[in-house]
């Protein structure tokens, strides 16, 4: 159940966009433990960010809505497949990346709430 939106400054094809949203997935699976049937992953491209007081022209926000907490190890192994796998698919380095979480204590799905 994490909802996983990357706000991109960067044009992406549709075939990126299923690469990485393919890859986001699984890094939700193996560094939150999370099952891959519940994951939605969000991709918003050619976005206007700013860093700094500066445009970027390769920046990210990467939010991670959880249901429940995940532990810092886990969020810090998230974090990390999230500039990898944005560096190796769109050259955006890591320092114009900001990933955060936001855990919930509600989640509803297919009409009623877990």
């Amino acid at each position: 159940m994490p909802y996983i939106n990357l706000k991109l400054s960067v044009p992406v094809s549709e075939a990126q966009k299923e690469k990485i949203q393919n890859e986001i997935a699984d890094a939700a699976v193996s560094d939150l433990s999370k099952p891959k049937q519940y994951v939605m992953v969000g991709i918003e491209n050619s976005a206007d960010l700013w860093f700094a007081g500066k445009k970027l022209d390769k920046g990210a926000f990467v939010s991670v809505s959880l249901y429940g907490r995940a532990s810092p190890s886990a969020t810090g192994n998230m974090t990390s497949s999230v500039c990898k796998i944005l560096e190796n698919e769109l050259g955006i380095p890591g320092n114009c990346i900001y990933v955060a979480y936001y855990p919930l204590d509600n989640w509803g799905w297919n009409g009623s709430n877990f």
